[in-house]
């Protein structure tokens, strides 16, 4: 099958190259040309403009966009609509605001176009790992392009199956679910990033605690001089606190005990924010998700150790490279 991809950056590169792995055939466009032709270069056929890239595609064409949330995926979705026909489907794998999304899909089903959106999760893992995805948009479609979506997804792997799940779709063992409607994909992403957080922020609290276990403000046999890179590891060997999460914790640690090379500068970005905002509009308590999203804000003006754990782990999973300190002098 084909499938067209705009942005080719860290995640968008990788789903290129896992599709093409799995025998499918890439359209692929990107204002830096150099990463274009990389994939060239492995078996995709490049574009120089939109226009080139649409014209590459066989239809009913399918163009996903995996672009930062915000004003660059809006202003390529609206030219990319203006330049597909009727029966085209434009994913939107990014992690834009879902609401965004029922709008654009209420804008693009009057044109005759068709619009997915699809949480993706997997990071920098996802060429070897495969992707966890939350799509939203027409069933028709979302089947129409399965063969895509089912080559992406990690697959059964080693994973025991859950009991009592006959007659369920089969699909959700493999790694990826119709969610919904249009919007309900990245709805379903946004609440799997908020919880993201609060795992994120329980693993940094509780190896902070550890690291603090010699402080000399305590009793002298009330001491204790861990070593957390083992307690990690161990942790992750028949604990129940296991998780891929804590892979990459005690990957860190192993490397650097002290974290040297992370200062605890945490940002966000964006769906920690949305998901306490729906819990404001349904009015679900959430202190744990809500007080993981503030201790990020609270990072930008001191840092912890458990800072670091948490900046070690968003670059382990995301690639994601703490922004560069300000120049005081500046």
């Amino acid at each position: 099958m084909q499938l067209g991809m705009i942005g080719l950056g860290r995640m968008g590169g990788n789903i290129v190259r896992r599709l093409m792995q799995r025998g499918h055939t890439t359209v692929v466009y990107d204002t830096d040309q150099k990463a274009v032709a990389a994939l060239v270069a492995e078996g995709a056929t490049g574009a120089t403009t939109l226009e080139e890239f649409v014209q590459k595609l066989t239809p009913p064409r399918a163009a996903w966009v995996m672009l930062p949330a915000g004003a660059i995926t809006e202003a390529t979705i609206e030219t990319l609509a203006a330049l597909m026909q009727k029966d085209d489907a434009i994913i939107d794998g990014g992690n834009s605001f879902w609401q965004d999304d029922v709008r654009r899909g209420k804008s693009l089903r009057a044109r005759g176009l068709h619009y997915l959106d699809v949480g993706t999760s997997g990071g920098v893992w996802g060429l070897e790992r495969g992707y966890c995805m939350m799509i939203g948009g027409d069933r028709t479609v979302v089947d129409r392009l399965d063969p895509i979506f089912a080559a992406l997804a990690p697959g059964h792997g080693d994973i025991p199956r859950t009991p009592h799940r006959e007659g369920r779709d089969p699909r959700v063992e493999q790694g990826y679910i119709h969610a919904g409607p249009t919007g309900a994909g990245h709805f379903v992403k946004m609440i799997h990033n908020g919880i993201e957080y609060g795992l994120m922020q329980a693993y940094a609290e509780g190896f902070d605690i550890l690291k603090n276990a010699n402080i000399e403000a305590l009793p002298a046999e009330h001491r204790f001089d861990f070593d957390i890179a083992d307690i990690a590891e161990v942790w992750r060997r028949g604990s129940v606190i296991p998780s891929w999460l804590l892979d990459l914790t005690a990957s860190a640690l192993a490397e650097n005990g002290t974290l040297d090379g992370y200062s605890g500068y945490v940002e966000d970005s964006g769906e920690g924010r949305w998901t306490v905002n729906a819990a404001v509009d349904e009015a679900v308590p959430a202190e744990v998700l809500t007080a993981a999203l503030f201790a990020r804000f609270r990072s930008r003006k001191e840092h912890t150790f458990a800072e670091k754990i948490l900046s070690a782990m968003r670059a382990g999973f995301g690639g994601h490279k703490e922004p560069k300190k300000p120049d005081p002098k500046k």
